[in-house]
């Protein structure tokens, strides 16, 4: 294989943290590789020394000669004044630079540099580069083109970022948690999209059925070294732990010698200290050896949970709407004890409103949430990361409790409890400007947990989180003595700790369904294709095809209908008038001679006429088969 990116001997270091060293690992073409490390461990600062963004202490990181590389940082930026589509457009490929000058052009009225731009277009064929970015920015569902980035919320950038990354068909894509700010059906899209595709991918996700689906191999950076597994993320699973259980074993060795050579050591003669000393040499390597307690990564979760009484919540009649889109629509619910609820849907169907008026940050329309007397949320909120940078993680803990009550008279002391949750002694001390995006989440999961709460409510809790802490998270909710609703669009999460979906299919359309998101997912497909063959059978019964001989019912080729022979003509005729009439208008932009009116009139001629045709040529190509 074609090797596209080689790393050796990468090390990388902030003052006394280190963070990796001395990695080596390539990517080569075709390979699709996901990065997974814990929070802090240094993912996001690997893909920017790789994207050049950062600088390292020594190694090298080497691109094949003129390889086109795409890279989606974690939180993209572009300079104000850019619109949508400008943003797409802001890249160094040729192609791309050339439709962003031609969108200027055009906004700018300069009609000069539009006459020089278009002969350059047509050889590039631009015309269709444009087309695919608005196909791309429509499946992540942005479709307000000429809308200001600074207008942009975080996801929509997000998304307009990636789509840009998408368009300049890179060979080799990195990718930095692609996922975040993506509703299910948009993550399927892009997992579907990046599955069939032939780029080259090195990506960071905390989404396991999309790194399971996508990546055919997984590098992890576990202490400060780098680990490869060829396979995906369910073979990485279970390689790891045969990595961690021989790494156990040999420590478990190592002490059980150690404590021989220890009693060598106490008994042997002062005299003979120089003829042993490589005996001794070898007592401190295995001392050392012995000393590397395995970390397992495990964050201790198990937290009393307050009492509560059978009442936890009923919504009567609530009806909630923002101008023409509703959220809810006289929608009742009664809320059982140790329910576990997931809410699922698409971005700006209402999941977080719906949360947000449980939890009386914002009022209904009309109806009311009547809520049980022994309700204690713990609330996990999107937008409830909030610190004060310059105070030490520990004091941020201890500035709610100084202790955490485990049940059964067990107390917890808050340096105890932040070591479960992965905060060494050093990371306690350490103030809280000086964390990672994921290791802040971990923090404030932490405080939302340590109250002791009886009903979580977790809006997108996976955001950020490393997948070590999101498996032990699973776990401590599956066995949570108290009340959940979990709003995510991470497939594998909800699989683990959900009994039943409220599903928000929009305009206060909201279904319950008893199961899972995969079980869900393959309900709905169930259904689609039954809808699909009740429409056939329906199109069938009002255009009947010629009966045909029983003999060849099953063998005989399928045969257009009347109707569709008609379509068939008639788009044989049409699509050459359509070629011949895309052909006139790109010779009169080329001409020099239109005015600037004119030349706008026509640009979006064309982009319907390139629509119009791929329309037409696939379903010509879909009836072709049947001639």
């Amino acid at each position: 294989m074609v090797s596209f990116l080689q790393v050796d001997g990468l090390t990388k270091s902030f003052g006394d943290l280190m963070l990796f060293e001395d990695i080596t690992f390539g990517v080569a073409q075709g390979q699709k590789i996901g990065l997974i490390a814990k929070n802090g461990s240094g993912k996001t600062t690997l893909l920017n020394i790789i994207a050049g963004k950062e600088d390292y202490d020594s190694g090298s990181v080497v691109f094949r000669n003129d390889l086109r590389v795409g890279y989606l940082e974690q939180s993209p930026t572009y300079p104000a004044g850019l619109s949508v589509l400008q943003a797409c457009f802001y890249s160094k490929n040729e192609t791309v630079r050339l439709l962003a000058e031609y969108e200027q052009a055009l906004m700018d009225n300069d009609t000069d540099k539009l006459n020089a731009l278009l002969e350059r277009m047509d050889g590039l064929k631009a015309w269709d580069y444009e087309q695919r970015a608005k196909q791309i920015l429509g499946e992540l569902k942005i479709h307000n083109f000429d809308q200001k980035v600074e207008s942009l919320s975080g996801g929509q950038l997000k998304r307009v970022a990636l789509a840009n990354v998408l368009i300049t068909e890179p060979e080799l894509i990195i990718l930095d948690e692609p996922t975040n700010h993506l509703d299910l059906e948009m993550t399927e899209w892009l997992e579907d999209y990046l599955s069939r595709s032939t780029i080259s991918i090195l990506m960071v996700t905390h989404d396991r059925y999309f790194l399971d689906r996508v990546c055919s191999e997984i590098i992890e950076i576990d202490r400060k070294q780098l680990y490869q597994y060829k396979g995906n993320y369910s073979y990485y699973l279970e390689k790891r732990q045969e990595r961690i259980d021989a790494q156990n074993a040999e420590v478990e060795r190592a002490n059980n010698l150690l404590r021989k050579e220890l009693d060598w050591m106490r008994r042997q003669p002062q005299a003979r200290g120089t003829k042993a000393k490589y005996r001794i040499d070898a007592f401190y390597e295995l001392e050392k050896k012995a000393k590397q307690t395995r970390e397992q990564g495990k964050v201790n979760l198990d937290v009393k949970a307050s009492y509560i009484g059978s009442k936890i919540f009923e919504a009567k009649d609530v009806t909630k709407s923002f101008g023409d889109l509703k959220i809810t629509d006289h929608f009742n619910y009664t809320f059982a004890r140790y329910e576990k609820m997931g809410i699922v849907g698409n971005n700006g169907t209402g999941k977080s409103t719906f949360i947000k008026m449980l939890m009386g940050e914002v009022a209904p329309d009309s109806g009311h949430f009547d809520v049980g007397e022994t309700v204690r949320f713990g609330y996990y909120s999107q937008e409830g990361l909030q610190f004060d940078e310059q105070m030490k993680v520990i004091d941020v803990v201890q500035k709610i409790a100084e202790y955490i009550d485990l049940g059964d008279g067990r107390k917890l002391g808050v340096s105890q409890f932040l070591n479960y949750f992965l905060f060494t002694p050093d990371k306690q001390h350490n103030y809280v400007y000086k964390l990672s995006g994921g290791e802040k989440r971990r923090l404030y999961l932490c405080t939302v947990l340590m109250r002791n709460p009886n009903f979580l409510v977790l809006d997108e809790p996976t955001n950020d989180l490393d997948i070590i802490t999101l498996n032990v998270l699973e776990e401590y909710l599956r066995s949570f003595k108290g009340c959940l609703i979990v709003v995510s669009h991470d497939r594998y999460f909800m699989d683990k700790v959900v009994d039943h979906l409220l599903v928000f299919h929009g305009n206060a359309d909201i279904q319950d369904f008893p199961g899972n998101y995969t079980q869900y997912r393959a309900w709905k497909e169930e259904r689609d294709a039954l809808k699909k063959q009740e429409e056939a059978a329906l199109q069938t019964k009002k255009n009947p095809t010629p009966e045909k001989p029983r003999r060849q019912e099953t063998e005989a080729k399928r045969r257009l209908t009347f109707k569709e022979r008609k379509e068939f003509e008639a788009l044989d005729a049409e699509i050459p008038q359509l070629e011949a009439e895309k052909a006139e208008l790109e010779q009169a932009m080329s001409s020099g001679t239109l005015s600037t009116d004119e030349l706008l009139s026509k640009s979006q001629r064309i982009t319907q006429l390139l629509e119009e045709l791929d329309e037409k040529t696939m379903r010509w190509l879909e009836l072709s088969e049947y001639v």
